[in-house]
């Protein structure tokens, strides 16, 4: 919680159980995660913070897959370690969690999004 709110540079949101599933022990009600939304600076701060230092410091990274859009301008990317941010201090970590990020655009075209992402210099591995 304390670790996103660093990475994010404001509240996250704790998200919860809609109804009870028995299979996955989850009841309604219960916390399964936090989630943060960004929007205006920011949004573009943490953009350029993911670019220019989290994605680079991630082990064997060979770019971003450039079929992650989903149809609609969106492209969805998940990180396997949270600690690739620079707020983090390694020694205080007790454990080790990933994340999905989806960047939300204004078009409705995966192609225009493509663009838009590279020029904030998204590393695509196309």
């Amino acid at each position: 919680f304390e670790d996103l709110q660093a990475i994010a540079g404001q509240k996250p949101v704790i998200t919860r159980a809609r109804n009870s599933i028995a299979t996955f022990k989850v009841r309604e009600d219960m916390p399964l995660g936090v989630k943060v939304t960004l929007r205006g600076a920011r949004m573009y701060e943490f953009i350029d913070r993911l670019v220019t230092v989290a994605l680079p410091r991630v082990r064997d990274f060979r770019g971003l897959n450039a079929k992650s859009f989903d149809g609609n301008g969106n492209f969805a990317m998940g990180l396997k370690e949270h600690i690739v941010f620079p707020e983090i201090n390694y020694d205080k970590v007790d454990t080790i969690w990933g994340m999905d990020i989806i960047v939300c655009t204004t078009t409705n075209d995966d192609d225009q999004a493509r663009e838009l992402l590279r020029a904030f210099n998204f590393p695509f591995n196309d």
